[in-house]
């Protein structure tokens, strides 16, 4: 746990920048029925009945001190698909990072082992060199700020009916490049000190 808040309070490098990395899913549902537009004096309709049509993993990294984020949607959530993701984070875009600090859950597919399985042991051992991980312990995943932006992304972009991966991947470049332009920040508070008061029942009693 100290770990991961004595990163938060590193100054900013851009040789070295802080991202943190998170997933989720959604499901996507379509009307039964076409909604019914709001009109003067009379709010939007919306049948109750609707349509599963499958869930999708999306997948974001946020950069807490400059505002920058990344988000994309794809149909699956495996090792091979994060490796990929990994791979476009360190050559599109952090290309001139010296080393990524990358703070993110202990999910299996969030191993480097997934490298290996994906690329060319040169190609993996590359990408793994740029990386400097720090993992959230367990039942910590409040300390990855990537929670925080998450539930931004849900409370402004994805609390509606999306009916389809296309229609949703739109939504969320609409909602990512808002946020970017914006330079939207979080400020971390929680230090170490607060948590050896505010968590001591975590540490051992010597």
């Amino acid at each position: 746990m100290e770990d991961v808040i004595d990163v938060y309070h590193f100054p900013y490098d851009p040789d070295y920048p802080q991202v943190c990395m998170d997933e989720t899913c959604k499901q996507l549902i379509g009307e039964v029925h076409d909604p019914i537009s709001c009109a003067p004096g009379r709010p939007a309709r919306v049948d109750h009945e609707y349509v599963r049509n499958g869930v999708v993993q999306i997948f974001l990294e946020v950069e807490p001190l400059t505002g920058k984020r990344h988000v994309e949607a794809a149909q699956h959530r495996t090792r091979k698909d994060w490796a990929w993701w990994i791979k476009a984070m360190l050559d599109e875009r952090y290309p001139d990072a010296v080393q990524v600090c990358l703070v993110m859950d202990n999910l299996n597919t969030h191993c480097l082992a997934a490298l290996y399985e994906t690329f060319e042991p040169k190609e993996a051992r590359r990408l793994a060199e740029r990386l400097e991980i720090h993992y959230t312990p367990k039942h910590g995943s409040w300390l990855n700020m990537a929670e925080i932006e998450l539930s931004a992304l849900n409370g402004q972009c994805l609390d509606r009916r999306i009916p389809d991966l296309e229609t949703l991947r739109s939504h969320i470049a609409t909602w990512e490049n808002d946020r970017n332009n914006r330079h939207a920040k979080i400020q971390w508070r929680f230090s170490t000190t607060d948590a050896r008061i505010k968590l001591k029942h975590l540490y051992s009693k010597l």
